[in-house]
């Protein structure tokens, strides 16, 4: 076990990490405030499943067996920059859409946005470097597997708390008001960020 002294700066500095903007956080908060709570959830539990599938790869040691396959990586990078590209459109076509904006602008079924996360983090290899870096950093050589468990187990269960308050907190009246009025700024700043997420997980070296 690694001590709690030892784990919480890593926790901290992981919850930021998580909290930053990005293609899965751009998603949940354009759930939550498009689609209303129950959809930012879902999106965003869809991303933590997404981020437990590319953990247990890295757990299991699986991330060296895809670095010594590039094109799987290559593969993935390129289907994700496609999806990437797909929501970038979909935002600047609502950003130019004169029609009255509310609450509810995307109202699709949860299965539908818990889909949506999955495939937007499932679709990033990047993730599972990201999680075999932080194995090979945090635990110690020679360490047992429940040292792995135990920081695995901690970094999702902060990732989870992370993109659930921020699925909470634009879902709240007050923020759904500001969407109101300004969902076509929030539209283009989404449609721009996506874009510019596409671009840079189709030409970022993953090996």
């Amino acid at each position: 076990m690694i001590p709690f002294s030892d784990l919480w700066p890593i926790l901290l500095g992981w919850a930021i990490a998580v909290g930053s903007p990005g293609p899965a956080i751009l998603a949940i908060v354009g759930a939550a405030m498009g689609g209303g709570r129950a959809n930012g959830f879902a999106v965003s539990t869809g991303v933590w499943c997404g981020s437990l599938f590319w953990a247990t790869l890295a757990g299991f040691g699986l991330g060296a067996a895809m670095m010594a396959h590039a094109w799987l990586l290559d593969a993935l990078r390129y289907v994700g920059a496609g999806y990437l590209l797909i929501l970038a459109i979909k935002s600047a076509r609502s950003a130019m859409s004169k029609s009255e904006a509310k609450v509810r602008a995307v109202d699709e079924p949860l299965r539908v946005s818990f889909l949506r996360g999955l495939t937007i983090h499932v679709m990033n290899p990047k993730a599972i470097l990201f999680w075999g870096a932080l194995f090979a950093v945090v635990i110690p050589d020679g360490a047992e597997p429940i040292a792995l468990v135990q920081v695995g187990a901690s970094c999702l269960a902060v990732s989870f708390t992370v993109m659930s308050a921020m699925a909470f907190a634009f879902s709240t009246r007050l923020i759904a008001r500001g969407y109101l009025r300004l969902h076509r700024v929030f539209e283009g700043a989404f449609a721009a960020l996506f874009g510019f997420a596409a671009l840079k997980v189709l030409t970022a070296k993953v090996v």
